[in-house]
């Protein structure tokens, strides 16, 4: 008996990049930190707050890479000449990936009270009906 996945089922074609997409995602090796937040906040817009106190503005970068969000945080090293007798707020960077589907588009970021919030976007796609003409063998 042959298991069928996802890209080799014979009624599903082109969608190997998809198995692909799973693949990649299960390996991305996100940890816990930081913590974050995945909200509807309509039909069709989404917002996603990452816990990053502790990190300014310019201690963060938001890009998107190859149909992926990417969110990276890395604080300087100011604790030059600081004696801490417990350090139990560690400045550690990180780096939080979210796989895009077609057609979401990522819309603003802002921070409030220590929370990062970067709203995306799903465009509605268009309905394309398209009739094939038939060749007459001869």
């Amino acid at each position: 008996m042959t298991k069928l996945t996802l890209g080799t089922h014979p009624f599903l074609l082109g969608f190997e990049q998809l198995e692909r997409l799973v693949e990649r995602t299960a390996k991305s090796g996100n940890e816990g930190y930081p913590p974050y937040n995945i909200e509807q906040t309509s039909e069709r817009s989404y917002r996603i707050t990452l816990a990053v106190a502790g990190f300014s503005e310019s201690d963060l970068s938001i890009t998107v890479e190859d149909s992926s969000l990417v969110i990276r945080g890395r604080q300087k090293d100011e604790n030059e000449g600081r004696i801490f007798l417990h350090r139990g707020i560690a400045a550690r960077q990180f780096q939080r990936s979210f796989v895009l589907a077609d057609g979401v588009e990522v819309g603003e970021a802002s921070m409030e009270n220590g929370l990062l919030h970067v709203d995306l976007t799903r465009k509605v796609p268009e309905t394309v009906v398209q009739t094939i003409k038939i060749k007459r063998s001869e």
